[in-house]
């Protein structure tokens, strides 16, 4: 070994060891010949102290090997905020490994960071920061925690295949085209999902794999185009049965890398009442302002703009923003309206409690403004804001407006952990793009049955799914459901998507076929890694959690992928480029 000891390591007590370390150079202070040089590994920061009679060119970031006696610091040099703060090694030999070549981008101990697209180039550099190191870290102790507890319950890890075939009902596949089979082509798997399926035929009753996942997605701020995933299947199991397995398992992670005990049992709430509730089927309960219904109060308003909505079958729903009227005005009110009538709204009703009361159409409503004021408890400070419309768009505009104001004003109410499930999710939902139903989940998910003998020939979007997502301040971490193991069934449930019995063959013959042998019933769940680790850490990105991850756009900076390849690549594969960005 180069070093005998990490620069985290040393103590008072291995005072006058002699010690070997290596590592990065910090920083270097210069005291009137006497160089003091903070040497930096993954494990923490040591100080060097050099003579001197050392005459070595040192450079910031350079790495060294450094052989010394550790001797106690005086009394008036310790730094109590390193754990090697009582200790300095004294150098009596100095080796530079490797040295700069040349100004760094940006150094890491520096508290001003560039730009992403910078750190992401220099990804390398910016790894070395402590705050990455230890997200890093953190991801391994999650896996590894993962692990530890799924294998101690009998579960077994299993590699699926990351050439298969392509089954593009959802996001678009990654295309990977075959050498020895002209004119065929692979995808990147979005999901083990039917491999997973097919282990659980095989009798292999309880699987997991960490794994990672493509998907050709459009643009979005926080995706990634390969991502990773914890994923699980069980047989013989119930919805409750994978649900408690998770529980624990999300428990077992908290409690070992952040020493945290979350609830016993986490809350379960349809996704109907989410919407109604929060406008969002992954809310933050954190920042409250959970809506109401104020129908009632407005039937028998003369205020034209609502009587009318009301009268047609409309409602007017609303929620309360405690202390917050000294910041609410009319410009904030247009900019609140602004939200809702992106969601076909005609605009917001509003009126808050400071002194006497302000608010919109206050002639009007003064009279109902104070009826709702009682009824939702109000305080002084407290504002109220309210739409009318048709349920679905009230409830998708007050979820964004809540979202903004949460976001906006009340992140310091975001601490702590919120952990629930959502469940009963629609089984499928109209796609205006392909003029069909599509599978909201996926089309292996177990239908409500009840729901589908009742409206599978009347309304699809009323059939509930067998589904459930676990969700954490906000986000949808996981994404699960009991799955079809029925071949009449799952063949009844591609019909009802509109495929064609080609395509039925084309894309999942195989998976009917096997259940024509014996299929169990079986569920399963995925949870994506990166997020969950994002939540743990505290960081909005999961960019942040990722040792190299892509732009929003796809692109890795640092490797300058995508990009093209050579002609003689090209011919092999038969490939022609027909012009511009076109193949």
């Amino acid at each position: 070994m180069l070093r005998t000891h990490t620069c985290g390591e040393l103590r008072l007590s291995d005072v006058n060891k002699k010690v070997v370390l290596a590592g990065w150079i910090d920083r270097i202070r210069d005291l009137g010949g006497v160089k003091f040089v903070m040497l930096r590994d993954r494990y923490g920061q040591t100080q060097i102290v050099l003579s001197k009679d050392f005459d070595l060119d040192l450079k910031r970031e350079a790495v060294v090997r450094v052989e010394g006696v550790v001797r106690e610091r005086p009394k008036d040099t310790v730094n109590r905020e390193l754990p090697t703060g009582e200790i300095e090694v004294l150098a009596e030999r100095v080796e530079v490994l490797s040295s700069p070549q040349r100004e760094l981008p940006f150094y890491p101990g520096e508290p001003n960071l560039p730009s992403e697209d910078v750190r992401l180039k220099y990804r390398y550099i910016d790894l070395r920061r402590k705050e990455m190191t230890d997200r890093i870290i953190t991801r391994h102790r999650v896996a590894q925690a993962v692990r530890q507890y799924l294998s101690s319950l009998g579960f077994i890890e299993v590699e699926t295949p990351f050439l298969t075939k392509s089954t593009p009902e959802g996001a678009r596949d990654f295309l990977v085209p075959s050498r020895l089979k002209p004119g065929t082509f692979y995808a990147l798997p979005q999901s083990p999902q039917l491999f997973k399926q097919l282990l659980m035929v095989g009798g292999l009753d309880r699987y997991f794999q960490i794994v990672r996942c493509f998907r050709d997605e459009d643009l979005r701020a926080d995706r990634q185009p390969e991502f990773t995933q914890i994923d699980i299947e069980m047989s013989f199991v119930t919805r409750e049965d994978v649900l408690e397995t998770v529980e624990g398992m999300v428990r077992y992670v908290f409690k070992q890398v952040l020493d945290i005990d979350l609830a016993e049992k986490f809350d379960r709430l349809s996704y109907q009442y989410c919407l109604d509730t929060y406008g969002s089927d992954k809310p933050d309960r954190r920042i409250g302002m959970e809506f109401v219904n104020l129908t009632e109060h407005f039937k028998n308003s003369d205020y034209n703009v609502v009587k009318n909505i009301v009268e047609n079958g409309g409602v007017v729903k609303g929620f309360v923003v405690k202390n917050f009227a000294s910041k609410m005005s009319r410009k904030v009110a247009e900019e609140y309206e602004t939200i809702v009538k992106k969601n076909g709204l005609g605009g917001i009703l509003w009126f808050a409690l400071e002194n006497e009361m302000k608010g919109s159409a206050l002639k009007h409503l003064k009279n109902i403004y104070e009826e709702i004021s009682r009824a939702t408890r109000m305080n002084q400070g407290d504002v109220c804001l309210m739409v009318a419309g048709k349920p679905t768009d009230v409830n998708a505009a007050l979820g964004e407006l809540r979202k903004t104001i949460g976001d906006m004003h009340f992140a310091h109410l975001k601490v702590g952990f919120d952990v629930f499930w959502v469940l009963d999710f629609p089984m499928f939902e109209y796609s205006e793009e392909e003029g069909r139903y599509v599978a909201q989940h996926h089309p292996f998910t177990m239908p409500n049955l009840e729901d589908l003998d009742r409206y599978k020939d009347e309304d699809l979007s009323k059939i509930r799914a067998q589904s459930y997502d676990l969700v954490i301040n906000g986000y949808e971490v996981g994404s699960g459901s009991i799955r079809i193991h029925n071949r009449d069934l799952q063949r009844e449930v591609f019909r009802l998507m509109q495929l064609s019995e080609e395509e039925i063959r084309i894309k999942f013959g195989f998976l009917l076929e096997a259940f024509q042998y014996g299929a169990p019933p079986h569920g399963g769940i995925a949870l994506g890694l990166d997020r969950l680790v994002a939540i743990i850490c505290n960081v909005s990105s999961i960019r942040e959690v990722i040792a190299f991850p892509k732009t929003a756009s796809g692109v890795c900076p640092l490797t300058g992928a995508p990009d093209v390849v050579s002609e003689q690549q090209l011919r092999e594969l038969k490939i022609k480029i027909t012009g511009g960005n076109e193949v």
